[in-house]
């Protein structure tokens, strides 16, 4: 893995790209080419909680907090969403790491949060 710092629209974004090697049974290419193909949204999962029992869910990435679906003091079960992200116009939702009760909400609907920010505690 490549860590590399993106800058768009003025906006750093941190980005890891990994090399893949080529198929055994593909044609060998005299040229190199790149692809893309649409990416839909996808799901991040929140680290596991730590030995006090309580998870603190940070955000994996730069972007805006498009939703909130869970309040203070709200049991959740793992894998539940507990908020949507949008990062580079793809809405991401960040999922409860582990079943227990939401102990704080740190961010509103509209905030801008940093990579590694404290959205929501779990414990």
């Amino acid at each position: 893995m490549k860590k590399f710092v993106i800058t768009v629209n003025g906006q750093p974004y941190d980005v890891e790209v990994e090399e893949v090697k080529a198929v055994k049974n593909s044609k060998p290419s005299t040229a190199q080419s790149v692809s893309a193909s649409p990416v839909s949204a996808k799901t991040v999962s929140a680290p596991a909680p730590s030995a006090s029992g309580s998870s603190k869910v940070n955000s994996p990435m730069p972007g805006s907090i498009l939703k909130i679906h869970v309040a203070k003091g709200d049991m959740v079960k793992r894998g539940q969403s507990l908020l949507v992200l949008e990062a580079m116009k793809m809405e991401n939702d960040i999922k409860s790491p582990a079943d227990g009760k939401v102990i704080d909400v740190k961010v509103k609907q509209g905030d801008s949060v940093t990579l590694g920010q404290v959205l929501i505690e779990v414990a």
